[in-house]
């Protein structure tokens, strides 16, 4: 084959050059940049792209990635602290087995002609997270949870009728550029200030500026920086002062052991099913959920499907289906509350195994456990010299701030040392939170053991020491 002859790739379709042609001729083209016609010539790109030579072979190309893959350093091998939303949790391997099985994987969106219990097995899934949040409605996934806390605050705009919203100054930043990307121009976000010493919400601030036009007030429960906000009453009593909506974020595997939000007063709940059954997968295996009170002022404005029991047309027969399936963009399009597409819904089929397997008293004990693990693993850290943890006075669940400044070394410094003993440090919370310093956000979960806690307290002893 010459430098001149046509590549034909076995992975894209329609490469052979007589298909190519044939699909052209049938479309009126000479060639395929007629299709970039409304691009104008400035913006096209002209040269050749630095590409290597295609993989021609399906076992070159295996060989290829399997390459690219080695070069990762990743949690399977490495000792692992990081989190700030996607997590390291033990996924039973049964969670894996059923959502690899053909019938969920293959129909995860749209309306297959043989349903194979999917419809069952979600509503089955919304069934359990109710249990677990104590509430009535939970919906089929988003996206991600930052897609949940923003429909959950456009939900609480469309229900007040107003266009303001209110949230922790402690959000995650990611989260909050997703919300105000998701909630313009219609919504406007507003921070709340927070104490340095608990970093508990300024409630005297809240009280300032609420107003006839807060749509919303929005804290996550545990914290992005891992404390629990123990005013959550007082501040869903704020808000409903005020004929505003409490949106309360919240990560459902600490359920077990934390009160469900709607005992403090939340109206809509909504947060990221990651920690129940699903890999980290390079940041990857994310999916939100939105739950509320069965009140039709709440149900009518959820853009995306809800599943429920209703009879069929066969005498004391019943079935899986949607409820009020005409408010979504599936049913009305571009009418719709807001545009859903494919989401994730197979992430809430595996949800729904992880919580079937655990239970009720298995919930409990992972929740436990976590608060234990981190527990040790802040009073370990603390006692190291030059290091405080964690930095604010409350209770924590899993993630907690780590402080670094009276040692002398940055969190970028510290980490790359510790890499070097094959451990991923906290997260660096430097740029995101400049007033804590040089500060690092560490997560510990049921995966860690004493002897893992104990390995990075050794070796950060002598980081720091060195």
């Amino acid at each position: 084959m010459t430098d001149e002859s046509p590549t034909v790739y076995p992975y894209i379709p329609n490469s052979v050059p007589a298909v190519k042609r044939q699909m052209l001729d049938a479309v009126g083209a000479q060639d395929a940049n007629e299709f970039y016609a409304d691009v104008p010539e400035n913006l096209r790109f002209k040269g050749l792209m630095n590409l290597p030579k295609p993989l021609l072979s399906e076992y070159e190309l295996k060989r290829h990635v399997e390459g690219l893959l080695r070069r990762n350093e990743y949690a399977g091998e490495y000792l692992n602290f990081l989190g700030a939303g996607c997590y390291q949790h033990h996924v039973p391997a049964v969670c894996d087995e059923v959502n690899r099985r053909g019938e969920f994987l293959t129909a995860y969106a749209g309306e297959p002609y043989d349903d194979h219990g999917r419809f069952h097995a979600l509503f089955e899934y919304t069934s359990m997270m109710g249990e677990l949040l104590n509430i009535d409605v939970v919906n089929v996934p988003t996206y991600d949870g930052y897609q949940a806390a923003a429909t959950a605050i456009r939900m609480a705009a469309r229900i007040t009728g107003r266009s303001h919203a209110l949230l922790a100054q402690t959000i995650d930043p990611d989260k909050l550029s997703k919300i105000r990307d998701y909630c313009k121009p219609d919504i406007e976000i507003g921070l709340l200030p927070y104490d340095r010493d608990t970093g508990q919400m300024d409630l005297d601030a809240l009280h300032e500026v609420m107003s006839s036009k807060t749509a919303a007030v929005y804290f996550d429960n545990p914290s992005y920086l891992g404390f629990i906000e123990v005013d959550g009453d007082e501040i869903s009593k704020i808000a409903h002062e005020h004929g505003a909506v409490s949106v309360v974020g919240v990560d459902p595997i600490s359920m077990g052991v934390l009160t469900p939000p709607v005992g403090y007063g939340a109206d809509i709940v909504c947060g990221d099913i990651q920690p129940l059954g699903m890999h980290m997968q390079f940041g990857g295996g994310q999916a939100g959920f939105i739950a509320s009170r069965d009140e039709e002022k709440y149900v009518m404005e959820y853009p995306s499907r809800l599943f429920g029991i209703a009879p069929t047309i066969m005498p004391g027969e019943y079935g899986f289906g949607d409820v009020a399936y005409e408010r979504t963009s599936f049913a009305i399009r571009e009418e719709g509350k807001e545009w859903v597409g494919t989401a994730a819904a197979l992430w809430g089929i595996t949800a729904g195994v992880y919580l079937s397997l655990m239970g009720p008293q298995g919930m409990v004990e992972i929740g436990a456990g976590i608060m234990a693990r981190s527990q040790y693993a802040m009073l370990e850290l603390d006692s190291i010299s030059g290091v405080k943890a964690p930095v604010f006075q409350s209770p924590h669940f899993k993630e907690f701030v780590v402080n670094f400044d009276d040692t002398g070394k940055s969190v970028a410094e510290t980490n790359k040392a510790l890499l070097g003993e094959g451990i991923f440090g906290g997260l660096d919370l430097s740029a995101r939170f400049p007033e804590l310093g040089q500060s690092a956000l560490y997560c510990v979960t049921e995966v860690h053991t004493q002897a893992d806690i104990d390995t990075l307290a050794k070796a950060l002893q002598e980081v720091v020491e060195s």
